[in-house]
């Protein structure tokens, strides 16, 4: 059981990380839907905008930035697929 100050830490970042979390998540699948009805060009648009928050939540601590990485190749390998077809 966490002391009542790491409690209170926890709290403060769970606070301060929800919502980047939460955002880049979002954008993320708004990016995979795109993908997958094959609307290329906004889907193009979506993924640069899901790396920026990707990344905004590395470089805050929200995330870990190889977890960022991961997520921003995986998304980018879609799209080059879908592109192709």
């Amino acid at each position: 059981m966490p002391s009542e100050r790491s409690a209170r830490v926890q709290e403060r970042r769970r606070v301060r990380n929800a919502p980047l979390r939460s955002k880049a998540k979002t954008i993320v699948t708004k990016a995979r839907h795109l993908i997958e009805s094959n609307e290329v060009e906004a889907a193009e648009a979506a993924v640069k905008e899901a790396v920026v928050a990707l990344d905004k939540a590395a470089q805050k601590g929200a995330i870990h930035h190889k977890n960022a990485a991961r997520r921003k190749s995986r998304l980018m390998k879609q799209l080059n697929t879908a592109s192709e077809s």
